[in-house]
């Protein structure tokens, strides 16, 4: 978890685009909040996609965006060029535990099995205790309803922990989002 005085919101996010143009719309919105409440961005550190589109709004508003990139993928997923901050790692763990050492909250934009992947690693560490930040999801066109409906069944069965379940914050606009993650901003 972040100790600097800026907050620090981690994203995941596709490296693609997706096939629904609101996808990269309220990605883009994303940015342009992050960046008018000075929450600098935590993210996979790539041009492309849904992660392309949410650091080029922020950082074309004035705000700040913080990538971290495997070397194993740096060819796969081209480094943003205009980052305040790039960190290259050697592997995909070393990503996703740079990119929660360095946030104060997580959220999941739609993505692929990458973006499940570093939710579901959040969501298990959060019930172990191993951070207590704040973690949620940005349910854009009901892109995780399916998902959520699988993992309530596996509260009801006994499977996934219905406290983290709980604590699950799930929005379906960028300002809700910001407002659950961070409910001491004015939004």
């Amino acid at each position: 978890m972040h100790d600097g005085g800026q907050l620090r919101l981690c994203v995941y996010c596709g490296s693609s685009p997706g096939r629904k143009p609101e996808y990269l719309d309220v990605a883009s919105k994303l940015g342009v909040l992050m960046a008018a409440h000075n929450i600098e961005l935590v993210y996979g550190g790539a041009n492309v996609g849904l992660m392309g589109a949410l650091a080029n709004a922020i950082l074309s508003h004035g705000g700040s965006a913080i990538g971290v990139l495997p070397k194993v993928i740096e060819e796969k997923e081209i480094a943003h060029p205009h980052l305040t901050k790039l960190y290259r790692v050697d592997t995909m763990h070393q990503r996703k535990e740079k990119m929660m050492s360095l946030a104060d909250a997580v959220l999941a934009l739609p993505g692929g099995l990458g973006t499940l992947e570093e939710l579901f690693e959040a969501l298990t560490w959060s019930q172990l205790q191993l951070h207590v930040m704040p973690c949620g999801i940005l349910d854009i066109g009901d892109y995780y309803t399916p998902l959520l409906k699988f993992m309530e069944q596996g509260s009801e069965q006994g499977f996934v922990n219905t406290r983290v379940l709980a604590q699950l914050l799930v929005s379906h606009s960028p300002e809700a989002a910001i407002r659950g993650l961070f409910p001491h901003l004015s939004i």
